[in-house]
């Protein structure tokens, strides 16, 4: 109990091949075979494909060829979405201060539970267990001081494990990691790191501020160092936060209605991703305009049920646009913003995908992209060839 004692409350609690373990649960044909869900593109491997080289968001011919025995099977998010449900409910019977990451992780804080139920391994412990037993899915977790410790540890973990970070060991488990673990490195930085020949946190550790700044930049620069020396001021944030998340762009004196509609699309995408990032859905949907005569409109519409699909924004929000697409052909238009409201919890609320919505692992798969290898990574067919425009958020 003295070892507990020292351990951090903030647990992170990650489904291992979330889409993959369900497949190899609900199929026992499968259990043990290298599984892949998804046909043109993989969408979740199992364990056993992965170990073959298999890749989330790898092209499924490039997967086949690396494990030509896997067994494809096709997604089932209705089963994906039942699981999240219940694993949510254990993670907010555990504590009521649960932060939705995605359909399939969570951080969680259990320091207003030691009186109540000990320290936080137990708890943690007693987690895993009950995800196992009454969902029949393995969940890694990760203890630590931070979140961003939390869930480094739970990474460390998998596939089904549990690994907690001492209070007094915090720096010697972070300064052994590789760069690429550190929040927000992907290739593009890790590249430049390792072209200064840092290849450990402890490496950027030893850097200052301003030595970091001259590699990545300054705001990355900033951002590392305080990782690197274990400085991590986010908390757990439950579903009572921002109530709107939103974007903006302007266009310039009297553009035309296809150019609205070209900056609207990727407003649309923008907040999407933003929406995915936090884990949350949004029931209404707010289109703001400018027109070349300085008027301003605003209208809204609310869904059926919330989403957090990029295609159900988009097709509302298109339609909003379209019905003063007379005005604007009259007026001009100089300001186009897309605004998301009545936001809640991933884990609180997931549905299903409207008819006609785009499958939620198709925008799970290009937000990855997007992340990796930037915003213009991927591009609508629609903005080929056209100059980025600048945005500016609204909050």
């Amino acid at each position: 109990m003295e070892a507990d004692a020292r351990l951090g409350s903030i647990l992170h609690a990650d489904l291992d091949a979330f889409y993959a373990s369900v497949e190899q649960r609900d199929d026992p044909r499968l259990r043990g075979r290298p599984v892949i869900v998804g046909g043109g593109v993989v969408l979740a491997g199992s364990y056993e494909a992965r170990a073959r080289g298999v890749r989330t968001a790898m092209g499924g011919r490039q997967a086949l060829r690396l494990c030509p025995d896997a067994i494809v099977v096709p997604p089932r998010f209705d089963a994906y979405v039942a699981a999240s449900r219940a694993v949510f409910a254990i993670f907010h019977d555990t504590t009521p201060l649960v932060q939705a990451l995605s359909i399939d992780e969570a951080f969680l804080d259990v320091s207003g539970l030691r009186r109540l139920r000990g320290p936080s391994l137990p708890i943690a412990r007693e987690l895993r267990e009950r995800v196992r037993r009454d969902v029949g899915l393995p969940i890694s977790v990760g203890i630590a001081r931070t979140p961003y410790l939390a869930k480094v540890a739970s990474a460390l973990a998998k596939p089904d494990g549990l690994l907690a970070v001492p209070l007094d060991g915090e720096l010697a488990f972070l300064h052994a990691l590789p760069v690429e673990r550190l929040w927000g490195v992907g290739d593009v930085t890790a590249g430049k790191l390792h072209a200064a020949r840092l290849r450990t946190v402890a490496d950027v550790a030893r850097l200052t501020p301003g030595e970091l700044s001259a590699i990545v930049g300054k705001a990355a620069g900033h951002h590392l160092h305080a990782l690197a020396s274990g400085h991590d001021p986010r908390r757990v944030q439950t579903s009572t936060g921002r109530r709107s998340i939103g974007a903006q762009h302007a266009l310039g004196r009297g553009r035309s209605f296809a150019e609205a509609d070209l900056a609207l699309l990727a407003l649309c995408d923008k907040v999407g991703r933003r929406l995915r990032r936090a884990g949350r859905t949004a029931a209404t949907v707010t289109v703001r305009l400018r027109f070349g005569d300085f008027r301003t409109s605003t209208s809204s519409r609310t869904l059926p049920r919330p989403t957090e699909s990029t295609s159900a924004i988009s097709d509302v929000a298109r339609g909003l646009l379209h019905a003063r697409r007379a005005e604007i052909e009259r007026d001009g238009i100089t300001l186009v913003g897309v605004a998301l409201s009545g936001l809640d919890g991933h884990g609180a609320q997931l549905a299903l995908p409207l008819e006609g919505e785009a499958d939620p692992a198709l925008d799970a798969t290009l937000d990855r992209v997007a992340e990796r290898f930037g915003t213009s990574a991927v591009r609508r067919g629609s903005h080929v060839g056209r100059r980025q425009e600048r945005r500016s958020p609204i909050e």
